[in-house]
């Protein structure tokens, strides 16, 4: 069985990259300020773990520029699913590298917008990063 997380809000709003990526940039600057080092958030699920955010702006960048737009106006979203979402996700094992492992957590907006966060871990030293976040076809 597949567990949800809901989100108590809307995501961020703004249709153009410009105006989305704007927003995005101001909550990944309020995260910076709280770290001395490598942005991070720690994760309900994992025990209080550090999840990094290295690989979630170079992923990001290789999307094509509407793809972009939908997954930077779910990143407030993201956020609270990796700090406060207890629920199971769905674990596969990378079939181009069998040294990582892929956690995907579901969550819902209020206005039922199902989403996924994807963080992958790398088993040989257990480091976290979210890889990205993106909307439910």
């Amino acid at each position: 069985m597949l567990f949800i997380y809901l989100y108590k809000r809307l995501p961020l709003s703004g249709t153009s990259y410009k105006d989305v990526s704007k927003y995005a940039r101001q909550i990944f600057v309020e995260m910076k300020s709280t770290t001395k080092r490598k942005i991070h958030l720690k994760s309900a699920y994992f025990k209080k773990q550090k999840v990094f955010f290295d690989y979630f702006w170079p992923h990001l960048l290789e999307k094509r520029q509407p793809d972009r737009v939908r997954r930077l106006r779910l990143l407030p979203c993201a956020i609270e699913v990796i700090q406060k979402s207890k629920y199971k996700p769905e674990v596969k094992i990378n079939p181009k590298n069998k040294k990582e492992m892929f956690y995907r957590f579901y969550g819902r907006t209020v206005d039922d917008f199902i989403f996924i966060v994807q963080i992958k871990q790398i088993i040989r030293n257990k480091t976290l990063p979210c890889i990205s976040v993106f909307p439910v076809k």
